[in-house]
């Protein structure tokens, strides 16, 4: 197993998970929207604004296409799995962790968060439906689902390390 992706909806933990899972297993750690968002000198709001939706997709892609190859830890951005080839490559190099957390308590967290454009532009039964359109992808790409609900990020990221281990035979 070379790679460990986090994926689930925005909001889910993947980011607070990917680092601290990282310092457990002693692993390199991306963030893919930060990775992408560097590589292109621009926020990922503004990829979004200026080239599209479509045009931050591929960027998705390349970033999973060239990633190196290295045992590292990936958040994956919230969309990533929306695309067929994204979750053949994640399937392909890695094991996928599916953060697994309710729309109310991710509601919760991302409401009036301002760095996330699509919240501020969008109605919290748009933002329902996305995360409706994408549950199932987030259970289809994943090895591992973790039920976020009622855990600590502590207990999550445990049991995630648990699992890697677990699956390395250690």
């Amino acid at each position: 197993m070379k790679r460990i992706y986090l994926v689930g909806f925005m909001g889910c933990g993947k980011s607070a998970v990917g680092r601290r899972l990282s310092f457990l297993l002693k692993m390199p750690y991306y963030d893919m929207d930060k990775e992408i968002a560097r590589q292109m000198g621009m926020t990922v709001a503004a990829i979004f604004e200026s080239r599209g939706e479509a045009y931050f997709r591929e960027l998705e892609t390349q970033f999973l296409r060239t990633l190196k190859d290295e045992d590292c830890i990936v958040s994956t951005g919230g969309g990533v799995v929306m695309r067929d080839i994204n979750r053949r490559i994640m399937r392909q190099t890695g094991l996928v962790l599916f953060l697994d957390a309710p729309f109310r308590e991710i509601w919760r967290r991302i409401h009036k968060d301002p760095k996330r454009p699509i919240v501020v532009n969008s109605t919290k039964e748009q933002i329902e439906a996305l995360y409706k359109t994408r549950y199932p992808q987030y259970k289809a790409v994943a090895h591992i689902t973790i039920r976020t609900e009622f855990r600590t990020l502590r207990q999550i990221t445990q049991y995630a390390a648990f699992q890697v281990n677990r699956l390395k035979g250690g």
